[in-house]
């Protein structure tokens, strides 16, 4: 079972500023990947003239299972507030998707409370800090009918904020107490590897350094496994025309 994981940036390439959805398609086909994790993931958005992302990828990928999750409804960075899940059809979202070859036997969301106060952050362009609202942040579970029976995948995109991304990992492990094993967690965790062990408890089977895209030094995303699971290979860092990450892939088998 092949396994990918890539944040997105909404399609976003950094060579020209543009959001091409048959750039993406032909990114998300090149992965070749069974199970996908996609996160900062657009639906109904003008910067991305208004497409469905995960459409889009499932597509491109030949999934005929995914499901988009929203973090929040409206524009990043503009006005916004947390979703819910009960947003009206056509309402710009953004958030998360995960996509599967093999049949899904359940689904499952959790959604993950952020800081409640304002962040600094360090502005490249003032050379200053300037503050932030956190965002709120899901996950997306599937229990899947894989290849040698039935394994539990979720994804999910951590905060920024450290130590509270570590909190939110440890509560969303919690959260997939009691769901068939083994288990995959992936995604943008938002820390280093040795901390997303660290909080998760899981062990990590894909190491390489994922981030910023074009001269990676360290590795925000991740592929965490509970269970009798085991790479069957190095992971590969993959650098596509799009992002300011790597996408992280990874076969994986019995064991």
């Amino acid at each position: 079972m092949r396994i990918a994981t890539f944040n997105i940036l909404h399609g976003r390439s950094l060579d020209d500023g543009r959001v091409d959805v048959d750039r993406l398609a032909a990114a998300v086909k090149s992965l070749d990947a069974d199970v996908l994790g996609l996160q900062e993931v657009d639906r109904d958005q003008p910067r991305s003239m208004g497409a469905d992302l995960t459409a889009v990828a499932a597509e491109a990928m030949g999934a005929e299972h995914s499901q988009f999750v929203a973090a929040i409804s409206g524009t990043p960075g503009g006005t916004w507030m947390a979703a819910t899940g009960e947003e009206q059809p056509g309402s710009a979202s953004y958030g998360i998707s995960l996509l599967s070859r093999y049949p899904v036997v359940s689904w499952r969301v959790v959604r993950l409370a952020p800081l409640n106060a304002r962040v600094p952050l360090w502005s490249p362009d003032s050379r200053r800090p300037f503050l932030l609202h956190d965002e709120p942040r899901v996950a997306v579970a599937a229990v899947l009918d894989g290849p040698f029976g039935h394994v539990t995948v979720c994804n999910t995109h951590l905060t920024f904020v450290p130590r509270w991304n570590g909190r939110q990992l440890r509560t969303l492990v919690r959260s997939l107490e009691g769901t068939p094993e083994p288990l995959v967690l992936m995604g943008d965790l938002n820390m280093q590897r040795k901390a997303a062990a660290r909080h998760s408890g899981l062990e990590s089977i894909a190491s390489a350094v994922t981030f910023p895209a074009p001269r990676p030094t360290r590795q925000l995303d991740h592929v965490l496994v509970r269970g009798k699971l085991r790479a069957t290979g190095p992971a590969e860092a993959v650098r596509l025309p799009l992002s300011d990450h790597r996408a992280l892939v990874v076969e994986v088998g019995p064991g």
